[in-house]
């Protein structure tokens, strides 16, 4: 169910235009749209908890990623059109933009749609996915989850990366909608 609300997010983000884009490039109806976003965000979701648990260089990458969308906007540029969110989404999006391709792949051969169909789908849903990414990430915060670390330690200043400790699972979960499989 936890994946399955994070779709529900994007879904709910995209709204009934983009949705509506989307089935005309699909060359299909809105509910096969729903259905193959439904599939993408979960084929990337999948692909970036996958990375984010790799002890390598994109493992890295990812976790890093997820650290700075948690992290608040600075003060007063939030009232400048959200631009904190863009500042915030420029790690993330260049990761969302390296799962991309073989996210299209798996969905192309799970689906039949076209890779090259699939990853125009994705280039829509990556500034959705950011936005949906950093609205999870600030309610989480809201709610107080980052309220200590998994070591029980008090969290440092507001601005302080998630990613030291377990922390870190916490976020992935709080922002994917699940913890670790």
């Amino acid at each position: 169910m936890s994946e399955s609300s994070f779709q529900d997010d994007v879904l709910n983000e995209l709204g009934d235009d983009k949705l509506t884009e989307i089935a005309g490039l699909l060359g299909t109806d809105v509910g096969a749209a729903r259905e193959t976003v439904a599939e993408t965000v979960g084929a990337m979701t999948g692909g970036l908890q996958e990375k984010a648990d790799a002890d390598d260089d994109d493992g890295v990458e990812v976790r890093q990623a997820f650290a700075e969308v948690a992290q608040p906007p600075l003060e007063g540029v939030a009232t400048l059109g959200g631009l904190g969110g863009l500042l915030s989404g420029g790690m993330m999006a260049g990761v969302l933009a390296k799962v991309s391709k073989p996210v299209a792949n798996a969905v192309s051969k799970k689906t039949g749609i076209p890779a090259a169909t699939v990853s125009r789908v994705i280039e829509l849903l990556i500034p959705v996915l950011l936005a949906v990414f950093a609205k999870r990430a600030a309610a989480g915060k809201g709610a107080g989850a980052g309220a200590a670390t998994a070591g029980g330690a008090p969290a440092s200043a507001p601005g302080a990366a998630p990613a030291e400790g377990g922390n870190l699972g916490d976020l992935l979960g709080q922002i994917l909608g699940g913890g670790k499989k």
